[in-house]
This record gives C-alpha cells, sequence and structure tokens, in this order.
C-alpha cells in the first residue's frame, strides 16, 4: 500500500480503505478453505480438539473481539491468528470487525509514515533482520503450535496440562 500510496500519489485513504478491505477479504477466505487443509492433513482427534477450543472461545464475543484488536495492533502477522480460527471454525463476524478496525489503524500508521520510510531507505534496509522481525515470526509460530500441540480437551475440561505432537494423518 506504500509503493502505491507514494509511486502513484494516491489518495491515502482511499489506498486504505481498499487494502484493509481486500486484506479482511483475504483473511476470510484463508479462514474458510483452512479446515479443508487440516482435515486432509491433520488428525481427526486435533482437529476435533481444536473446535473445541474454538466453541469455548466463540462463546466470549467480546472478549474475542478484544483480543483480535490489541493482536492486530501489534506489528504480528495476522495469518496465524486466522488459520487457527479458520480450524476452531470460530464464527468469523466475532473477529472480522475487529480485524478490520486493528488492521486499519496499524496499516494507517504504516501508510502515513510511508514517505519517511521512503526518504530513509538506508537506515530502514539495515533493520530487515531486526529482533523484532524475528520475534513476531517466533511468536506467530508459537501461536500456532499453542493452538495445534496443546490437549484442549483436558486443560478445559479435565484441568490438566497436556502436549500432544502426534497430530498428523
Amino acid at each position: 500500500m506504500v509503493f502505491f500510496q507514494m509511486r502513484y500519489s494516491l489518495n491515502v485513504w482511499m489506498v486504505l480503505l481498499y487494502g484493509v478491505t481486500g486484506s479482511t477479504i483475504g483473511r476470510y477466505l484463508l479462514s474458510k478453505y483452512i479446515p479443508v487443509l487440516s482435515a486432509k492433513y491433520i488428525k481427526a482427534q486435533k482437529n476435533t480438539d481444536i473446535q473445541f477450543i474454538g466453541k469455548k472461545l466463540d462463546g466470549n464475543g467480546w472478549q474475542i473481539q478484544l483480543f483480535v484488536l490489541l493482536y492486530t495492533l501489534m506489528p504480528l502477522p495476522s495469518t496465524p491468528l486466522f488459520m487457527a480460527a479458520g480450524i476452531a471454525r470460530i464464527r468469523l463476524i466475532h473477529i472480522l470487525p475487529a480485524f478490520f478496525i486493528g488492521k486499519f489503524t496499524s496499516d494507517m500508521l504504516m501508510v502515513l509514515s510511508g514517505e519517511y520510510a521512503i526518504n530513509n531507505i538506508d537506515h530502514i534496509a539495515d533493520g530487515f533482520l531486526s529482533w523484532k522481525g524475528i520475534s513476531g515470526t517466533i511468536l506467530g509460530i508459537i501461536i500456532i503450535c499453542i493452538f495445534l500441540f496443546i490437549d484442549w480437551h483436558k486443560l478445559l475440561q479435565q484441568k490438566k496440562f497436556s502436549l500432544d505432537f502426534h497430530i498428523w494423518k
């Protein structure tokens, strides 16, 4: 979005509106097709486990919306969030509005700071392998692992923490 806004001198608000709408549609589609892939590649027991936690989370509408809003305001990838939400079959009406607002806000900061980035490209290129980028990637992987490897039935029903690494078919 920053590239197109800077390159073609586009209206920043239209760039944001189209970009965030496209991102929201993309996350919606990801959440819809990921259960098909998880059914094909992840054990049925693990899929049932993740769906169980999804039902628990889905009942807390405002809490999950707050979590998604705060999550999207941080510089973290949203793909793991929507993969987990899709596998857990969380109703997207509970997360898409919060995602749109958080994504719009964080992208607005990025697009509005685009001119600064273009003018200081040398300093930015040095930070690609920064601790922030690496920690964001690691946190995304941890979130996926939390949803995949924790035995949610045992944790929520029996109050016993258990890990199950045998999730693949």
